[in-house]
This record gives structure tokens, sequence and C-alpha cells, in this order.
């Protein structure tokens, strides 16, 4: 089954955003590539129970089991080691990464305590989207009586775009609550 976001991608928003950004086929209009969800664990990472527990709650929000990353050099100030477990990370591509999206900015965003939208200042040169959550138990899937502490988790949403008004304007399209900027 397609899921809904990405039928509503390739029958409206791609033909709204070629008209409007003035692209002169669909195949240059921007379009979500992957997502990738990171959560650092820090000095946590070497407790193998708290890495499981974190593993299964980030399972259960993507769908997908997560890399374990680990350290790639030793940092003294920040007391790690090489070569020792630094967090989890995951990759969503296809109809998991459209169907995250859409529980994200339906479901778990409106969910934040005192939310008043995200920064459009999260854009890099490429038009890829980055911004963190602070905490994990805004998603319906994770059972918050079980959780020991909580987490973090950064999102970057990588997009093939020609600049970062495009990405900003495929964003507006799947909902997504950036604030608007006030003159005061």
């Amino acid at each position: 089954m397609i899921p809904r976001l990405k039928e509503l991608y390739k029958k409206e928003i791609q033909t709204d955003l070629k008209s409007k950004l003035g692209l002169k086929n669909n195949l240059m209009t921007p379009r979500l590539v992957k997502i990738v969800l990171n959560m650092g664990l820090g000095n946590d990472g070497n407790d193998s129970k708290i890495l499981k527990m974190c593993e299964e709650d980030l399972s259960k929000i993507t769908g997908q089991k997560p890399v374990i990353t680990k350290f790639k050099k030793s940092i003294s100030n920040f007391k790690t080691r090489k070569d020792t477990k630094a967090g989890l990370k995951v990759t969503l591509r296809k109809d998991k990464m459209y169907e995250f999206i859409d529980r994200l900015v339906n479901i778990a965003l409106p969910r934040i305590k005192d939310f008043r939208g995200l920064s459009a200042k999260g854009f890099d040169n490429f038009g890829n989207y980055t911004f963190g959550i602070k905490e994990h138990i805004i998603f319906p899937e994770v059972n918050f009586d079980k959780v020991d502490k909580i987490r973090g988790l950064d999102i970057t949403i990588v997009i093939s775009s020609i600049n970062r008004d495009h990405s900003y304007e495929l964003l507006k399209k799947l909902n997504f609550p950036f604030k608007t900027e006030r003159n005061n």
C-alpha cells in the first residue's frame, strides 16, 4: 500500500512546486531522498541495558532496527575512547520515510509542550534540513512508563533540490510547522 503522503506528493505537491518555482519538468522539483535519525548516548552507550532500551525505543519510532555508532577517536575532555559505543542511528528511505514524516508532522510535533514551530534556519547550503527534538517520548509508539530517561533526537531530512528556498517550499507543502518571522 502506498503511503498517504507519497501519493499526495506525486498527485498534487509535485505539480504545485513545478509551477510555483518555475521549473521545466517534474524531475527538477525538490524531493525527499532519506531521513536520518540520530540518538547520541554519550557515557550511557557503555551500559548494555540502557543501550538496549534506547534501541527498542528507536526501533518502535522508526519501524527499523538502529545501527550502533562508535567514536572515531579518543578525546580526553569528552571522556571518550576510540571504538566505544556513542549512540544509535537509523536511515529511512522510500515508503518508511514518507510514513515517518506523516507521523512526525501530524502526531509527534503537535505533542511537544509549548511548541511554537520549527526554525527555518536549519537548512544547509545543499538544501538539507536538520532539527533536534529534546524528548523522544513525543512519539506515541514509545511507552512513557517504561522510559528510564528522556533522550533527544537529531533528525536530518535530505532533500534533492537546487537551493534552500526550494527545500523550504517542499517542506511547507508537506505541512511542516515553521515559525513565522515577526518584525517588531
